[in-house]
């Protein structure tokens, strides 16, 4: 894979600022499962270096910052947002790998929601079963629409039921996400339904508690779990990992500090670390992703700034061939 010259246009030397409907006008799920892999295998060949998010706050608001480096791709940078009752703000700023001149600076909430469907849509490419059709959806935000559209991109998907407890929330997804991905999205009632019998199983929610029950889940079934990066939240319980053949992870380090979907099986030693693998190392081909048809296989997603570096870096490379955005001048 040929990585897009990140080089300063010879036309000014200045940041690039790129805005949120920019970004949103540039950033393609394509381009994004291309990015991400490209940053998860150079993470599972020593080539790039991922920090795990951290946090501060005051007693209003908490800001996150996660950072990436990596070495073949010319370009390290940070993802930072600060999120409260009122909303949140993101942004990605990205350097030369060479120089340490800041490149750009770009809004990053679409970025952010498009590169963790990339995740999951990389994930459900090299675990879920080749003949994989049907998906089942916990949630019906903005993360949930992204999710979709990457298994999409790596399935035929024939059906899709989405559970949200808000009907109408429900309903808006079926219709909308129906025409996007030009396949058939049911919006479901009971819980159970977005998950008894289905390939795929996506869980995209703010609970803290489990929605997604392991008597569930069919053999068979691949899951992304991407809604908890705090380890006092759990969107599945532990007898749904306790299920699972093989459990992957986008970064150990961070999923040690944000992973509560492995709280409870790591105290009941239903799980252990050492049976944890990296999405990359899957990649590469360490590990495998599935062994048997039959086996129940989980990839619990972060979100991690190697993700973000690596869509950012397409972004901007896109963005200057384009002529889009503003350079702000030092």
């Amino acid at each position: 894979m040929v990585t897009p010259s990140l080089e300063p246009s010879k036309s000014s030397q200045g940041v690039l600022l790129l805005n949120e409907a920019e970004v949103r006008q540039l950033a393609t799920m394509d381009m994004a499962l291309e990015a991400v892999t490209e940053g998860l295998r150079r993470m599972a060949l020593d080539e790039a270096h991922n920090v795990p998010r951290s946090r501060v706050q005051t007693d209003h608001v908490m800001l996150h910052i996660l950072s990436a480096a990596a070495k073949g791709m010319g370009v390290m940078g940070y993802k930072a947002y600060a999120t409260s009752r009122r909303g949140s703000h993101f942004h990605v700023a990205l350097y030369d790998g060479k120089t340490g001149v800041l490149l750009a600076l770009m809004q990053a909430d679409y970025l952010g929601q498009v590169r963790t469907g990339a995740a999951s849509g990389i994930a459900t490419q090299h675990m879920a079963r080749p003949d994989a059709t049907q998906v089942g959806v916990f949630g019906a935000g903005k993360q949930a629409r992204t999710q979709l559209q990457a298994i999409c991109k790596v399935r035929r998907i024939t059906r899709v039921h989405v559970y949200s407890p808000h009907e109408e929330s429900r309903a808006r997804f079926a219709r909308e996400m129906s025409e996007l991905c030009q396949t058939d999205v049911l919006a479901v009632s009971q819980p159970d339904a977005a998950a008894r019998d289905m390939d795929i199983i996506v869980t995209a929610t703010t609970s803290r508690e489990p929605v997604l029950h392991g008597d569930w889940v069919a053999q068979g079934t691949h899951i992304n779990a991407i809604g908890s990066n705090f380890l006092g939240k759990s969107e599945i319980d532990s007898h749904t990992v306790r299920r699972c053949q093989v459990v992957v992870v986008d970064s150990k380090d961070q999923a040690r500090l944000e992973a509560g979907d492995f709280v409870q099986p790591l105290e009941e030693g239903i799980l252990k670390w050492t049976d944890v693998r990296e999405l990359g190392q899957v990649i590469v081909g360490r590990y495998p992703g599935r062994t048997r048809p039959q086996d129940i296989t989980l990839f619990k997603s972060l979100g991690i700034g190697m993700e973000d570096i690596a869509l950012a870096a397409r972004i901007y490379s896109k963005a200057q061939a384009a002529g889009v955005g503003r350079v702000l001048e030092w």
